[in-house]
């Protein structure tokens, strides 16, 4: 046991639960901040028994739960206001929602902020939920608050897991057909954000790592590997028809920034720049760089489906 105290920002998530479990394993104590309305059932059922009130868009009680004594140790921001999952999200939180949390970080005087960032997205200045996390990142160095980011490509699975059912069907359903991009699976990603809350030096601090596997893949090498995983057949199809994202999307993007966001980071994507610049910084902080077959195995293997 580390007897660390962490506490988690974003802790009823899909994601957010997953970290929770991997903090239990490296032996540190969870502090969830949840909302008033959020259901804490899945958290309890993995021992969580810390909780406090808040919410990114009220510094005030952002500030209330992160005074608490025992101060924690670290704090782990894993929210995202721009996927919607949970009600009250809204990309403004992903903005001032962020600003909010980190002036109550260092308000408190917590020594250590891990932020879930996104990869590339210093460079991606016309994909807004991208460009955010890089304005975080910016911010926490602005402030003088000790962080460290972690920066995951695209997920392999999602909270509604869609490319279950097509795999079963012998199909993997390529977000952006024929670009090969940063990838991640998300059990990874919370083990190495648990790590960077309890376990990485201090001297490791104010830099952003790129986290993922050892190369980019695409459509077709996701679908080879679950293949062979299989021992059947799988091929690459695309996610979306084109006239769905060529001409459909487009229209409801003018009335939705959402979709506009989303046609934004498809166009960026296909620019081929969404892919780290340096796996070994992952392999030397955390002694883990994935293949995509090792990835595909392991989901293979959670979902049952060998």
């Amino acid at each position: 046991m580390n007897n660390k105290i962490v506490t988690l920002v974003g802790a009823t998530g899909f994601l957010g639960e997953k970290i929770a479990k991997e903090l239990i394993v490296h032996g540190a104590h969870v502090r969830a901040i949840v909302r008033a309305t959020s259901n804490r059932t899945n958290l309890e059922k993995l021992g969580v028994t810390d909780f406090e009130t808040g919410d990114m868009m009220d510094p005030a009680s952002l500030k209330e739960a992160l005074a608490r004594r025992p101060l924690a140790d670290a704090v782990i921001a894993s929210a995202a206001g721009y996927t919607g999952h949970s009600k009250g999200d809204s990309p403004v939180t992903d903005t001032i929602g962020y600003k909010n949390l980190a002036d109550a970080v260092k308000a408190a005087n917590i020594s250590r902020f891990v932020l879930l960032s996104i990869l590339e997205c210093d460079n991606a200045p016309d994909v807004p939920h991208f460009y955010h996390k890089h304005l975080v990142e910016k911010y926490l160095k602005e402030i003088g608050q000790p962080y460290i980011a972690l920066r995951p490509g695209a997920f392999l699975d999602q909270a509604k897991d869609f490319v279950l059912p097509k795999v079963q069907k012998g199909v993997f359903p390529a977000f952006i057909p024929g670009v090969s991009m940063g990838m991640i699976y998300t059990a990874d990603l919370a083990r190495y954000l648990a790590m960077a809350a309890v376990s990485i030096p201090d001297s490791e601090l104010g830099v952003a790592v790129d986290v993922g596997w050892d190369k980019p893949v695409s459509g077709d090498d996701l679908a080879e590997a679950f293949s062979g995983v299989l021992g059947k057949k799988v091929v690459s199809k695309p996610a979306f028809p084109g006239l769905l994202v060529n001409f459909v999307f487009p229209v409801i993007g003018l009335f939705n920034p959402g979709i506009k966001d989303m046609l934004s980071m498809i166009a960026w994507i296909k620019t081929g720049k969404y892919k780290s610049k340096n796996t070994q910084k992952q392999k030397e902080l955390f002694s883990d760089l994935p293949t995509v077959e090792d990835a595909v195995k392991r989901y293979c293997k959670d979902k049952k489906l060998v």
